[in-house]
């Protein structure tokens, strides 16, 4: 099993605002970026068959106007706490409250191939876990000057192997790296 994480970061490495927001991320739209560039994203989401979030993340996410932009991939939000679940994704999203490890164990032996983990906390567990064996990161070029670190503390040093990086004329960069 292959478990990837697909994120953008401010320039100084920031997932959202602290309080969530993402206001700062529809400013990468610009003359520059080439007519329906979508970076990689939906060939990425082809990829994978299953999705694990967390919480804050996927209240974020359905706080967005219009259609629920995962369609009928099945998703696990992974949390300590209640979640409130809609009825409009309940068929393709459940949540669970064990442990990152747990959950791919799980996840294996139900059959899924890919997992695409999203949500700051969620990575940082998953990477802490040892279990993340991918990283497309795609900076924008915006400093926000504080806000959710797509990294937190490690126990250990988590080495990188540079796979690839793509520029786009709007200024954004986005790097592939494989946990090593």
């Amino acid at each position: 099993m292959k478990v990837s994480v697909y994120i953008a970061t401010s320039l100084d490495g920031f997932i959202a605002r602290n309080n969530g927001a993402l206001d700062w991320l529809p400013g990468i739209e610009s003359a520059d970026a080439p007519e329906g560039e979508d970076y990689g994203y939906h060939e990425f989401m082809d990829s994978i068959d299953i999705l694990v979030m967390g919480r804050k993340t996927f209240e974020t996410v359905l706080s967005f106007e219009g259609d629920w932009p995962y369609g009928d991939k099945r998703m696990i939000i992974l949390s300590s706490q209640t979640v409130s679940i809609p009825s409009k994704v309940s068929d393709t999203v459940e949540s669970s409250s064990c442990t990152p490890a747990e959950l791919i164990e799980k996840l294996s032996e139900e059959g899924f191939q890919h997992v695409y983990v999203d949500g700051g906390k969620t990575i940082q567990g998953f990477l802490k876990a040892g279990l993340i064996d991918e990283l497309i990161i795609t900076r924008i070029p915006v400093l926000i000057g504080s806000g959710i670190p797509l990294f937190g503390e490690a126990d250990t040093d988590i080495k990188l192997r540079h796979l690839q990086t793509h520029t786009f004329p709007n200024g954004l960069v986005q790097s592939r790296y494989q946990v090593i």
